[in-house]
């Protein structure tokens, strides 16, 4: 575990530990918002903490100081048959603490790791409108820009996913209903109920929402 003091900020860097995963995704939850960056604010989740904590611990570092949460930065490795990437996934760094060089710490300190194992290309992507982000890798030496399409769909206003959408919205309310009420022995034998069972669906699927593939 590398364990990094920096004299000019009192930032300490470690690699992340379990104890970390949840004030790194509250601070997460500060950064990446839905009015500010809404795709980071769409896929940045506990369990993107969770599966690097369990597969790149060594690429996944935390700036503290005084036992104060300043930062995080999560990243992988890449092999390829010709080339071995360091990938940062995620970098953010606690109002509190922006403007006193914590990302540029946690990039050093990251991109050297990389590089120990193997590592002679770096990749990063962001939100497009995070301008800051986008100034601060070109300033690190990131550059030849590649843009990437993100698309979406409001699934509740599909005409079809969004009738499929309000039928599993009823079946769950008859399946609470139904596990609400008390437990009464069945007249039926327990072969019609097994039965009954491995099909849920029955007849009750609406018939426009049968897909149909010819």
């Amino acid at each position: 575990m590398i364990k990094t003091f920096n004299d000019t900020d009192d930032i300490y860097v470690r690699e992340i530990g379990i104890d970390d995963i949840a004030p790194v995704y509250h601070l997460g939850e500060e950064l990446f918002t839905s009015d500010s960056y809404p795709y980071l604010y769409r896929t940045w989740d506990e369990w993107e903490i969770i599966g690097l904590y369990n597969t790149d611990p060594e690429y996944c570092l935390i700036a503290e100081s005084d036992g104060e949460l300043a930062g995080f930065i999560l990243g992988t490795i890449i092999i390829k048959t010709s080339w071995t990437y360091g990938y940062i996934l995620w970098l953010g760094v606690s109002t509190r603490f922006q403007r006193r060089g914590v990302a540029d710490i946690l990039v050093d300190k990251a991109v050297a790791r990389m590089i120990e194992d193997g590592a002679r290309f770096m990749l990063v992507d962001t939100d497009p409108t995070n301008i800051p982000a986008l100034n601060f890798f070109h300033r690190k030496g990131f550059g030849n820009i590649r843009q990437h399409i993100f698309l979406s769909m409001n699934l509740s206003k599909h005409r079809y996913y969004g009738r499929l959408i309000d039928y599993e919205h009823q079946k769950a309310e008859r399946a609470g209903y139904r596990r609400s009420r008390p437990t009464m022995r069945s007249r039926k034998s327990e072969g019609v109920s097994q039965g009954v069972a491995l099909n849920p669906l029955g007849n009750d699927t609406p018939a426009d929402l049968i897909m149909n593939d010819e």
